[in-house]
């Protein structure tokens, strides 16, 4: 139970990634608060499986985390929730293809809003409690913040600022708090689905020929709240992917 007692903020916890990040850290003694949009079904009954295991240690809120107002609430609730915040994860993301040409501002505010502002204000909002429990943030990045995929420039660009937001604030939070983050490759295919000769391609170009389990960013995830002398560092789950 690394994490006994430990308070951690899982935002779009409510399904796929984030709600099995949620299962593994409450596995090894963590309080959740499941942070959710639109997904209240799905999270209250996340809630609802973790606290059948453990009593009274998970609850579910919800924030629009675009609305300044909206992020504060949750920052704060969230802090007082457990009496401590001691991890946040950065999880939320939109993804979607933006072809040049037929930009909107629409996407853009979208895409920027949830791979790149929020977990900064979000970040910037949990700290006072995060710097007393000399706790940790871990930001869900992408290895396409390193390389571009087709059709998907503000998305890339997102997760590209992302990645510097992670090495930025590791140097600006020091010693207190500590920053990291998780680049993965193809754990789990779009919810707007992929043909199966796109997903065949992807997982040709992977070395190891298959694709992750949302367990391999979790144990990551766990991996990276516990070890206390690193920061600043992304760690790409993907399966020898980047090195083609």
């Amino acid at each position: 139970m690394l994490l006994t007692d430990k308070s951690v903020l899982i935002t779009g916890a409510a399904s796929r990634l984030g709600a099995q990040m949620a299962r593994t850290l409450h596995q090894n003694g963590a309080n959740l608060i499941i942070h959710y949009r639109s997904s209240a079904a799905a999270a209250q009954a996340l809630v609802q499986d973790l606290n059948r295991e453990r009593t009274a240690s998970a609850l579910a809120m919800a924030a629009d985390l675009a609305d300044d107002d909206e992020l504060v609430v949750l920052a704060e609730a969230a802090s007082g929730a457990f009496g401590r915040l001691d991890i946040l994860i950065n999880n939320a993301s939109s993804f979607f293809p933006t072809r040049f040409g037929d930009i909107s501002r629409a996407a853009w505010d979208d895409l920027v809003a949830s791979n790149y502002r929020a977990p900064l204000f979000l970040a910037q909002a949990c700290y006072p409690a995060l710097r007393k429990a000399r706790g940790n943030i871990i930001n869900l990045v992408d290895i396409y913040a390193s390389r571009p995929l087709d059709q998907h420039s503000v998305y890339c660009s997102a997760k590209a600022a992302n990645l510097m937001l992670v090495k930025s604030l590791a140097l600006e939070l020091a010693p207190e708090v500590r920053v990291n983050g998780i680049a993965p490759g193809a754990i789990l295919w779009p919810e707007s689905g992929d043909s199966k000769n796109y997903q065949q391609a992807v997982l040709e170009s992977v070395p190891l020929r298959r694709m992750g389990d949302p367990r391999d960013i979790a144990d990551t995830a766990l991996f990276l709240a516990t070890s206390d002398y690193i920061t600043g560092e992304i760690i790409r789950v993907d399966g020898g992917r980047m090195l083609r």
